[in-house]
């Protein structure tokens, strides 16, 4: 992706959050000025991947195939730290988050506002393979059988359960406008509990075409060097 369509994509998030009075932690503000005044006590931030997530899953069309998330708070895998994580998201009309289920990660995804999201939801065999069983899923607790496969959405005010070895993706509903989403889960780590049905890439490989507005969790490691 071009960091000025990663830096459009933000303010574009920024507008619809404060749309729905969403606001994020103050460092979500940060220059690189910021970030190296503060460079002593923002360790966790780094350690946890907290802050700006934009990726088009190798796909080159965000809009297509893509998703906004901002980690808010998080834990660690090895059990340090809190044990649970929140993001906020914003998904786009017919804006696909692809087919992929998580090994150890349980959330609860939620229509914080917006259209409808849409989801399609499969179990999955012992080998990883899509289950065409039916399956039972609980929003807001209640509980629904389902076939694999099936189309279930959300409205605002609604959240999904999704339990470990599930296959779910997810997309806004056509001509309804974008959503924002919340989730909140046990702890996130996209490095190792993500398990993609077909090979994708889940960070973007960023072209400089001009500065960043924001850092993205995914420059962490080279801010990191910068700081030093």
């Amino acid at each position: 992706m071009k960091r000025s369509e990663i830096n459009t994509v933000m303010r574009d998030a920024r507008d619809l959050m404060h749309h729905y009075n969403w606001s994020l932690p103050l460092w979500a503000d940060w220059t690189l000025e910021d970030w190296k005044k503060n460079k002593g006590i923002c360790g966790r931030l780094f350690e946890h991947k907290l802050g700006w997530d934009i990726t088009d899953f190798g796909s080159g069309e965000f809009l297509k195939r893509g998703l906004f998330l901002f980690t808010l708070r998080n834990g660690s895998p090895d059990g340090s730290g809190r044990s649970y994580a929140e993001k906020i998201m914003v998904v786009g009309e017919d804006q696909e988050t692809p087919l992929h289920f998580h090994w150890n990660k349980m959330e609860d995804i939620i229509n914080r506002g917006g259209g409808t999201l849409l989801f399609n939801i499969y179990g999955s065999t012992e080998s990883g393979e899509l289950s065409e069983q039916d399956l039972t899923i609980y929003i807001d607790d209640l509980a629904y059988r389902i076939k694999g496969g099936e189309q279930v959405g959300l409205k605002p005010g609604q959240s999904l359960t999704l339990e470990p070895y599930v296959y779910h993706r997810f997309y806004g509903a056509s001509g309804e406008g974008k959503v924002l989403v919340g989730e909140v889960s046990k702890v996130n780590d996209d490095s190792e509990d993500n398990r993609f049905y077909e090979p994708i890439g889940r960070f973007p490989t960023v072209d400089e075409d001009e500065p960043p507005l924001h850092y993205l969790c995914s420059d962490y490691n080279s801010l990191r060097e910068e700081l030093a």
